[in-house]
């Protein structure tokens, strides 16, 4: 199944976090222990298309799996990686958001898989303080739905 993030409202690329400003922060999915997508945090949007699997559990709920996807059955989440990008290419991650693949209507995973659509979430980049979100995103900052 084909998940696509899209995210709005990205906070910008300077951020102090513990002190220390950062000047070239960027953000991406997380694939494994790699950004992979790296867009500025200046950009006006952000588009991450990604390969999710869909495997059934028993009791009838839905389990996923794939190089994006984190945590623990029943508990299977998105990690959005928040980084200062140094002069020589490194990524320095220093906060990271999840979008939970668990909270997702069941309803609208089966009917992207089966219409062959993307599920997709539309998500805020930037929290109440308009600084990088970061944690548990839960709706109104999350929209799921089908493209």
């Amino acid at each position: 199944m084909r998940v696509v993030i899209h995210g709005h409202n990205l906070p910008g690329r300077r951020f102090r976090s513990d002190g220390e400003l950062l000047d070239n922060v960027h953000v991406a999915v997380q694939e494994r222990a790699e950004p992979v997508g790296l867009v500025r945090g200046d950009a006006g949007s952000a588009t991450w298309p990604l390969e999710v699997r869909i495997a059934a559990e028993l009791g009838g709920g839905l389990d996923f799996r794939g190089p994006a996807v984190h945590g623990k059955r029943g508990e299977r989440f998105l990690y959005l990686t928040w980084g200062q990008v140094e002069p020589n290419g490194s990524f320095h991650m220093f906060r990271r958001a999840k979008l939970m693949l668990d909270r997702v209507d069941p309803a609208l995973v089966r009917t992207a898989a089966l219409d062959d659509r993307p599920l997709t979430a539309t998500v805020d980049l930037s929290d109440e303080h308009g600084c990088p979100r970061c944690a548990r995103v839960d709706p109104p900052a999350v929209e799921w739905g089908v493209g």
